[in-house]
């Protein structure tokens, strides 16, 4: 961890902030500020922060939204950048402030232009001389206008700039630095953005439906224009209920897998195997959902989930055992039974019947049709929705969505805060958290959303994702698998048995794959109740992606598919809205942010390293790098810490070691 020796922002974080300052004031005066309206094909009314528009929309009769009070919040942030830029290339105590204001001033301009886009949206509404088609057709023209590049990026900047300013502050350089482990998949993300934005500029033409020939100046906002409408669509569901819905629905699979992948990583594994996991999981599931006693009841559920963990613990523990005790590689084993998973899944639902050894056998697990597909589930084994899970609405009356979740998440965040220097702050702090959600679960908030496949088995991913975190940091068995992931013989010769922590681990991850085929089967996700032929079983190696972004741990996990399962879903529209870009995209993104995590040596190590706080010191007093080259003696004595042999003579030395 770095230090400060001075009141100065940190060297590292002044220069993130020069760098983020930089790039936004340029952005302001190369990209539009803001986009006054948008057709349904991405053809805009483009604002720059000169004041000019250009107007490209197929609507050329739909009146524009004034400008004015915008264009001078633009041009009030520019001089605020600049400032804070100035600042950050000093590493003054101030510029956090000016970031801070830049940060303001540009989401006045973006409430500014929203608030007059909403009045169009409202004249419109009211006005008696339109025809409905005309008026939703002009509520959806204001309603795709907003602010564009020349906002975002300054919004942005400011604050990046403010917390990187804020760091002269030791509590928040302290922070700062534990979250230098987030630098690389940031970084990584930023790369595959601006990859993509290069991708979108080649292969996307300019969208100008008015044929209106345009200079090259014009050109280019129209291409910059194209740029960022693809990306806002990509992460517009975070916006939207209805559309984040279906974002956590597509992420769910992936936090399994990618549970089960940063497991595995964790203990010096690779499981590949995720695919034959999840099969064998959600085989399980259909086997107990389907054929158990009816009789069980309520019970039939949770033993349908456990048959899927079982059966992922299963298909993992096997590569387990083989590696403890044969030494063959787990990668390739998982990989093997990967086909072998398959195959028993093919041979199940793919036909009623089999021939074997002239005779035919008839097999009761399809369900009667030409698709391959099993049996519903009974009702008693299906998970119910999220939205009839928090709704406590009258039945028939639309969703009215519970409060309790978010009151007892913030409840047990803010007492862990206050009651930290308490003992078992924790389990009090979850008490609490468990007394208010219960006090405001009747409390609900109406919502117009039709409805969602998002089910139950999310909330069985986030146990899993506590479960990860409490066994690998919280107890002596996840410091054993840690050990022996770090260094075997060191476990080993510390007493740990690498044999029985391997096959721990591998039964561990696969039972988190195993978990995913409770999304499909037992929640419906594929639309019915049932094991079917469609079943994406790829997302098992999507989990090697997302453990990768999320730096292997579980709220990494989390987050990495939370980013994974927008884009799949934002990628829908960017491929409804435009010609020569699809939601293939989406697909090179992925790849690309892989590449650049895989590539790990694309960040300075003093970067993701800093050195010691010695040197940090003395670089602080010098003002150069020279200063940094510090004798033994010297860096013992500043770090305040004794050093038996450091700063004596070779004679003194001598007559201590006689002694």
């Amino acid at each position: 961890m770095t230090h400060n020796t001075q009141s100065r922002p940190s060297g590292d974080a002044s220069r993130v902030a020069l760098i983020a300052c930089a790039v936004a004031a340029a952005g302001m005066l190369l990209f539009p500020l803001a986009a006054l309206g948008r057709g349904f094909s991405a053809d805009g009314v483009l604002l720059h922060l000169s004041g000019s528009v250009l107007n490209l929309a197929s609507n050329q009769t739909a009146p524009l939204v004034a400008t004015g009070t915008t264009v001078a919040l633009g041009w009030a942030t520019l001089a605020l950048l600049l400032a804070t830029l100035f600042g950050a290339v000093r590493r003054t105590g101030w510029f956090w402030i000016t970031g801070l204001l830049t940060f303001v001033l540009a989401v006045s301009a973006v409430l500014v232009l929203d608030s007059a886009l909403a009045a169009q949206i409202e004249r419109v509404a009211g006005d008696s001389t339109l025809r409905a088609g005309a008026k939703r057709q002009l509520r959806n023209f204001y309603d795709g206008g907003g602010m564009n590049l020349g906002l975002f990026l300054p919004l942005v900047a400011g604050l990046i700039a403010a917390g990187a300013g804020l760091t002269a502050r030791p509590w928040v350089l302290d922070r700062f630095n534990r979250m230098r482990g987030l630098l690389v998949p940031i970084s990584a993300i930023t790369l595959a953005v601006l990859v993509g934005a290069l991708v979108v500029l080649v292969v996307q033409p300019s969208v100008n439906p008015t044929d209106k020939v345009l200079n090259l100046w014009q050109a280019w906002l129209a291409k910059s224009d194209v740029v960022y409408f693809v990306y806002s669509t990509l992460f517009a569901p975070v916006t939207r209920l209805s559309p984040l819905l279906s974002s956590l629905k597509l992420a769910t699979p992936l936090i399994f897998t990618g549970l089960s992948v940063a497991f595995a990583f964790r203990t010096g594994l690779f499981n590949i195997g995720g695919p034959g996991q999840l099969t064998m999981g959600a085989i399980g599931a259909m086997l107990v959902g389907v054929y158990g006693p009816p009789g069980l009841g309520w019970a039939l559920l949770p033993l349908s989930v456990l048959a899927a963990a079982a059966g992922g613990a299963l298909w993992g523990a096997i590569p387990g055992i083989l590696k403890a005790r044969f030494g063959s590689s787990e990668v390739i084993n998982t990989i093997m039974l990967n086909y072998v998973a398959s195959a028993v899944f093919i041979f199940l639902i793919g036909s009623d019947s089999f021939p074997f050894l002239g005779k035919t056998y008839t097999l009761p697990f399809k369900a009667p049709g030409f698709e391959a597909k099993s049996e519903e589930l009974q009702g008693a084994a299906r998970l119910p929705t999220l939205l009839d899970v928090f709704n406590v609405g009258p039945v028939g009356g639309g969703y009215v969505l519970s409060i309790g979740l978010v009151v007892a998440l913030v409840a047990f965040f803010a007492a862990r805060y206050f009651l930290k220097a308490v003992k078992n702050s924790t389990l009090i702090a979850a008490a609490i958290a468990v007394a208010l959600g219960a006090l405001t679960w009747r409390i609900g908030i109406p919502s117009s959303i039709n409805g969602s496949q998002l089910n139950a088995s999310f909330l069985i991913a986030l146990l899993c994702v506590a479960l990860f975190g409490t066994l690998m940091w919280r107890t002596a068995t996840g410091y054993a698998l840690r050990a022996v992931g770090l260094s075997p013989r060191a476990a080993e010769y510390g007493g740990i048995s690498v044999a029985r922590n391997t096959i721990l681990a591998m039964t561990l991850a696969g039972m988190f794959a195993g978990l995913a085929g409770t999304h499909y089967v037992n929640g419906g996700a594929l639309d019915e109740y049932r094991l079917k032929g469609n079943m994406p079983v790829n997302v098992g190696f999507d989990g090697i992606a997302v453990a990768l972004m999320g730096q292997n741990t579980p709220t990494g996990v989390v987050l990495a598919s939370l980013l994974f399962g927008t884009v799949d879903t934002g990628g829908v529209d960017v491929d409804q809205q435009l010609e020569a870009v699809n939601k293939d995209i989406v697909t090179v993104l992925k790849a690309l942010i892989v590449l650049f995590i895989a590539a790990g040596g694309f960040l300075s190590r003093r970067l993701v390293d800093p050195p010691p706080p010695q040197l940090v010191a003395a670089t602080d007093k010098t003002g150069t790098d020279e200063g940094g080259k510090l004798s033994p003696g010297v860096a013992a004595q500043q770090s305040s810490t004794p050093s038996p042999n450091v700063g004596q003579s070779s004679e003194e030395n001598t007559r201590e070691g006689g002694k």
